[in-house]
Formats: C-alpha cells, structure tokens, sequence
C-alpha cells in the first residue's frame, strides 16, 4: 500500500469513528516527531501495539480485502498466563461495503464482534477439525447478545448495529460490511496480532508500504523502526 493512501484511510476512518461519537486518546493525534519526543513514557502503548493498524493482507486490493483498525488498549500475554492484570483488549475497526477480513481464527483470543453503527456486519461462520484446523462440513455454538445459538459449516450471520456476537479460540471466522461501511467494536482477551491469528489460506497480516509520503501518524507496524 502507498502511504499517502494510507493517510487517506486513516483520516477517513477518523471521520467515521466521531460520525458514531467514538473519540481517540491523545496519542493518536501524535505526529511521527510528536510520538518519538514521547516515547520514553509511551512505553505500554508501544510494547502492547495499541494504535492504527491497517492492512491489506499483503493482496495489493484494500478495497476488495483489507481492514481498518485501532487498538484503544492492550494487556500482555504474561499477564493472561499468570491469571491476573490487565488480561484484555479494545479495538475499533471499520469494515468497508463488500471489504473481506478473510476467514481466520485464534489461538488464544475470544473476542465480542459488535456492530457500533452503520450498515449490517456479516460474519461468516465454520467450525475446527479435531486438531485445530479449519473444517469445511463441521459447525459449532457462538453467542449472540448472550444467547446461545448453534451455527452450520457456512454460516452468515447478520449483525444489525447494537448487535454482537461472540467468537472464541477454534471458531473461524470472516466479515465484510453488507450494504455500506460498518464500524466495528472488538472487545476480546489480549491480542497478539503477530502470532494468533490464523489464516485459512497463506496470507500476510501487515501491508508492505511504499513511502511516496510522510506518515500523517504512525502505525503499529511502524514502531520498530521508527521508534527504536
């Protein structure tokens, strides 16, 4: 992805995010400058990757499969291992009309899948194999507003805004906005974006970016290099 499309999503997602009456913390308003002057007391917003994430998975095509991001906080695996501290986490995403996030699952997260307003979120449902994988004939049970409702292999759930579903560890998953842009909340266990999320099929996480401008804010695939 090109930076300066980058900076265009990120100014657009920020518009959409206040549309809904989402407001950021102040350091997602930071510069590149402003964040590395603040670095040495930013320590827990760098180490947890809290910040903007966006990606087109490594496709080229982040109109056809891509996804908006922001983690608003972020606890650490340490403290999820040990059964106490800060053993969450909070996102806002956006997912565009007809955007994919691919069908993937998690090891360790579980996570609430809310629609915070905008159009209808579609969130398409399978099952594991008994070893983890992702299974084509097999189903499972997820919850919906704190209902328990079974699904089959291929199910497409409706999410109208205000209306969530929860998704654990072996529960793939995919969505895609139906009918407009939708912003999303996630709501989850701490997040690894590293390491604990499973693609189906060989894909990349992070974009790969050409710089053909300046950053208007960092990204969370940014800190490494330029806050090190």
């Amino acid at each position: 992805m090109k930076r300066s499309e980058i900076n265009a999503i990120l100014l657009q997602g920020d518009e959409m995010m206040r549309k809904f009456g989402f407001v950021l913390p102040p350091f997602a308003y930071w510069t590149p400058d402003e964040f590395a002057a603040n670095a040495p007391n930013a320590g827990h917003v760098i180490d947890a990757r809290c910040g903007w994430d966006i990606t087109d998975y490594g496709a080229g095509d982040f109109d056809k499969m891509g996804l908006f991001l922001f983690t608003l906080r972020n606890g650490f695996l340490s403290d999820l291992q040990a059964g106490g501290g800060m053993c969450y986490a909070e996102k806002l995403l956006i997912s565009r009309q007809d955007q994919l996030s691919p069908m993937h699952t998690h090891v360790i997260k579980a996570e609430d899948i809310i629609n915070r307003g905008g159009a209808t979120l579609v969130v398409e449902l399978y099952g594991s194999d008994d070893a983890g994988h992702f299974a084509e004939d097999r189903g499972g049970q997820v919850m919906c507003d704190g209902i328990l409702r079974d699904y089959g292999p291929g199910t497409r759930l409706a999410l109208a805004p205000g209306e969530c579903v929860t998704l654990r560890p072996g529960d793939w998953h995919a969505f895609w906005g139906d009918g407009g842009d939708v912003l999303i909340g996630e709501v989850s266990t701490v997040n690894d974006d590293e390491t604990d999320n499973i693609f189906r099929e060989p894909i990349g996480r992070f974009a790969t970016i050409e710089e053909d401008e300046a950053p208007v804010h960092l990204l969370v695939s940014d800190y490494a290099q330029r806050l090190a």
